[in-house]
């Protein structure tokens, strides 16, 4: 998987969770820039970034980095 991909599946989830980048990146605790950087494929999460990124909206890390096709999420 390459980080296009990677950025499709976090922008994707972004959305669906109907958070604000800023609310994300507060609740992460990084700099609002990241958020875009992540959602451009400029950048990707740190692991512990991605960790807290997952647990917020509720997905596997898998899921976003391509290991599997099923999110994982628990709230339906």
């Amino acid at each position: 998987m390459d980080i296009k991909e990677i950025k499709g599946r976090i922008a994707k989830e972004i959305e669906t969770s109907g958070l604000k980048q800023c609310e994300i990146a507060k609740a992460i605790n990084v700099h609002p820039t990241a958020i875009t950087q992540y959602l451009s494929g400029r950048s990707a999460p740190a692991l512990d970034t991605l960790a807290k990124l997952c647990l917020l909206l509720d997905v596997s890390a898998d899921y976003i980095l391509g290991i599997t096709d099923y999110s994982g999420r628990k709230k339906q």
